[in-house]
């Protein structure tokens, strides 16, 4: 393939088009992909922010019951693998799953060294920084945010509290969420570039085949034709056309070559001697 023209011409074309595109995909695909796990991590915080705030007035009344019942119901929304509520000392206080009661969480888990890395408990993260990914039980993807429970003035004031002002942090809302969904939507998107990449080869390789034929190749052809013409000793009936200026110049000049020789054939005084004869 290489020995030809038309391999030396369209397969380094066709390896450099493929390797420009795949890249420009990988780019693409990972500038998309950290873009959705940005916002859905925006979207998970904003959630837990949420959760907070509704539950904030059944928080300062200490009405366990409400807030078990808003547990209960968030956590049976779709999406949502576990929600529960514990205090500073680690034991969960209130979740979706009851076998998670008074059962302290292991401050070396996943999601808890990012505040007790240290010996003192970081009292705040970056929205990046309350978010973790793992495989639960089930083995499923699950995206978790740990939102702090601050000790805000009408906490530490409230009659039926008992947590001084210097305690800054009361206990943490810890939220899973699945990320089949996102799971789902990135493969598609995936596979849609892939699409469209392979549709961006074809075409961009077989338009540069295309040009290349009508400009460079079907010329080469004929004038490889008019040369063979010549070597043999034939008389081409007219001066071919719809050469590239390149090569019309090649043409002509094989054109003229013939003549000449088809003159100095035509008379054998003239071809003893090399030249045609003038004409009296």
């Amino acid at each position: 393939m290489f020995k030809t023209l038309a391999g030396r011409a369209l397969v380094p074309v066709g390896i450099a088009v493929t390797g420009f595109v795949i890249v420009c995909f990988l780019l693409l695909y990972s500038v998309i992909r950290n873009v959705v796990n940005r916002d859905t991590v925006g979207c998970a915080t904003n959630l837990a922010d949420t959760i907070l705030k509704s539950t904030r007035y059944a928080m300062l009344k200490s009405d366990r019951e409400m807030l078990t019942t808003m547990i209960q119901n968030i956590g049976q929304q779709k999406g949502v693998e576990h929600i529960r509520v514990f205090n500073k000392k680690g034991i969960v206080n209130f979740s979706n799953r009851a076998e998670e009661l008074d059962r302290q969480v292991d401050k070396k888990a996943e999601g808890c060294v990012g505040c007790h890395a240290g010996a003192i408990p970081s009292a705040s993260l970056g929205r990046m920084e309350q978010t973790r990914t793992f495989t639960n039980g089930d083995g499923r993807e699950v995206m978790a945010v740990m939102a702090p429970i601050y000790n805000e003035p009408e906490c530490f004031n409230a009659p039926c509290h008992v947590h001084p002002p210097a305690q800054k942090v009361l206990g943490t809302l810890d939220i899973g969420l699945s990320r089949e969904m996102l799971l789902k939507s990135l493969a598609s998107i995936r596979n849609q570039m892939i699409i469209f990449t392979i549709m961006i080869l074809v075409l961009t390789v077989g338009g540069v085949t295309a040009l290349l034929r009508r400009s460079v190749f079907l010329p080469l052809q004929k004038l490889r034709r008019l040369a063979e013409q010549v070597e043999a000793g034939e008389h081409p009936e007219a001066h071919p056309s719809h050469f590239p200026r390149e090569l019309d110049r090649i043409a002509q000049s094989l054109y003229n070559l013939s003549q000449k020789d088809y003159a100095t054939d035509g008379d054998p005084a003239a071809r003893e001697k090399g030249n045609v004869p003038k004409d009296s």
